[in-house]
């Protein structure tokens, strides 16, 4: 008998564990309003009004950013702080950029607990967090943030360490739902919508920047470099001597002697003669204006002959041209290395088996936003990954599944199929290429060609060729420098005339070429400039 009683007490312990197991440690779904569950800070900057809103389409509610370009902050605290040192911990919500989001956050952060009389109506972008996790674009950034803020033992500073190439917010206007699973084996895994993105070691210098662990040692700050340190590898043979025979004042290139003349060159001819067309406007006024000139043209006579104006033999290269003479170079004897400080211990290391995460305390949103109509719903923290599943399988899908249904109707109507998945793949790849460290400098035009390129899905080779084609471009130009400019053949008498033309345009333009290109508003301007002929501006005049 007694042992039945214990039986019996131990199946009922085990299944109230399991109950309190399946329970999330925190679940808004917003199915009532959230005033007087949510506080809404009361700095001044956070002009934002937050609305208790439906998703569209939908009979789910959530929290709505209602208005562009404003600065939003809200904070909910918890009944009691969710440690994150043991076991398993999964961070979950949802979001629906409804508006799409060009540039602004939406984001969540995870508030520690803060100092004793603190009032949640002050919370604001300074308010200390222990965990930044969601999406953020603007610009060249396009990114699903996870940031720990973590704190040093041997100096008591917080530091901030990003995950290393995050993955990308999804680029369409459906719900979307954002999922950290932080791992007692120092493991995080990152979500989209169930499917895993991304996965890290907190304690890999490979995946956070800066690394959880400090360096062992670091350059002395105080080291100098020794003033008789030669870091020249290479120098001027001291012992060579200009050859006798090399002219310095030599010119590149010299008169063709052996040119003659075109025959039926006209030599009275100008290249250029007044419109004969042209009249003076009506509503010019010399005063004003100044003195009307008829615009020019091309000379039609010179159009029939070999070319007009005075003659002159063209330029060829001149082969006793040998420019200055330098040493060659040699090694250099006293050739040191490139000096570095020697490395001294770093007073800031310290040793880690795991992350000292601080408590969750709160939950906050803190973001600005040019764009309105971001809905966020179902926040959830729990301790078991299977509760988070079951929430996104009952919530989130049936309201995406809907929605993408609407979005294909709505793009076979309009003669269009969207992103495939195969396409989705490529976006993801080429803005991860877009982060690329020596592709810094295109970066922001490299984002903008992928933008336009997901707004239409037909362009899509184009953009993947456009992309591999700047990638390819600056790799070859860091393995190889830059090309020394090659010198134009020397043309006959006769192309001269056709090639001024170009040979104007292109002077002084080749350094700005890379700024150019794409510029294609700039480039239909100059078109329309140099096509035909103007009157004088009043401020040219």
């Amino acid at each position: 008998m007694v042992g039945g009683r214990a039986l019996l007490s131990l199946l009922v312990s085990a299944l109230l564990v399991q109950i309190r197991a399946s329970d999330p440690l925190l679940y808004e779904p917003f199915d009532e309003d959230f005033e007087g569950r949510w506080v809404v800070s009361g700095k001044g900057e956070y002009q934002g009004a937050w609305k208790y809103a439906k998703s569209d389409g939908h009979e789910d509610y959530g929290l709505l950013v209602s208005e562009k370009a404003k600065k939003y902050a809200i904070i909910k605290e918890l009944d009691q702080p969710v440690t994150l040192k043991d076991g398993t911990v999964v961070l979950q919500f949802e979001v629906r950029l409804q508006n799409g989001l060009e540039c602004g956050g939406a984001y969540l952060k995870y508030i520690r607990p803060q100092d004793a009389g603190w009032d949640a109506r002050e919370f604001d972008n300074e308010t200390p967090y222990t965990i930044m996790f969601g999406p953020d674009k603007c610009g060249s950034t396009n990114k699903v943030h996870f940031i720990l803020k973590h704190k040093n033992p041997k100096t008591g500073k917080y530091v901030e360490h990003h995950l290393k190439s995050p993955p990308s917010v999804p680029y369409d206007k459906l719900s979307h739902i954002y999922t950290a699973i932080l791992k007692p084996n120092n493991e995080v895994r990152i979500l989209i919508d169930g499917e895993e993105k991304k996965k890290a070691n907190f304690l890999s210098a490979d995946d956070f920047e800066p690394a959880l662990i400090p360096s062992k040692t670091i350059p002395d700050p105080d080291d100098k470099k020794p003033e008789d340190w030669d870091e020249r590898a290479k120098i001027p043979d001291p012992d060579a001597v200009k050859p006798d025979d090399w002219d310095e004042d030599a010119p590149m290139e010299i008169e063709d002697k052996e040119a003659i003349k075109p025959e039926g060159w006209l030599d009275d001819e100008p290249e250029e003669i007044d419109d004969p067309e042209a009249t003076k406007p009506e509503d010019w006024d010399d005063e004003e204006d100044g003195e009307w000139e008829a615009p020019k043209i091309d000379n039609p006579k010179c159009e029939e002959a070999p070319g007009c104006g005075e003659w002159k033999r063209p330029m060829k290269q001149n082969p006793a041209y040998k420019g200055k003479w330098h040493a060659p170079l040699i090694d250099n004897p006293n050739y040191k290395g490139i000096w570095k400080p020697q490395e001294i211990p770093n007073p800031e290391y310290f040793e880690l088996d795991k992350p000292d995460f601080d408590p969750i305390a709160a939950i906050g949103i803190e973001i600005w936003t040019m764009q309105d109509g971001i809905l966020f719903d179902n926040i959830l923290i729990a301790d078991d990954e299977k509760v988070a599943t079951s929430i996104l399988e009952k919530t989130w899908k049936p309201k995406y599944e809907v929605e993408k249904e609407k979005e294909k109707a709505e793009e076979a109507a309009a003669g269009t199929d969207g992103l495939s998945d195969f396409q989705k793949k490529i976006f993801d790849v080429l803005y991860k290429i877009a982060d690329v460290p020596f592709l810094a400098p295109y970066k922001s035009k490299i984002i903008d060609v992928i933008e336009k390129g997901e707004q239409q899905p037909n362009m899509t080779i184009g953009i993947l060729v456009s992309v591999a084609v700047v990638f390819v471009t600056v790799l070859f130009r860091i393995l190889f420098g830059g090309k020394k400019p090659v010198q134009a053949p020397v043309k006959p008498a006769a192309e001269a005339k056709k090639l001024k033309a170009t040979e104007t345009d292109d002077a002084g333009s080749s350094g700005d070429k890379e700024e150019k290109e794409g510029d294609t508003e700039e480039k239909e301007d100059d078109k329309d400039e140099t096509a035909a002929p103007r009157r004088r501006s009043r401020r040219e005049a």
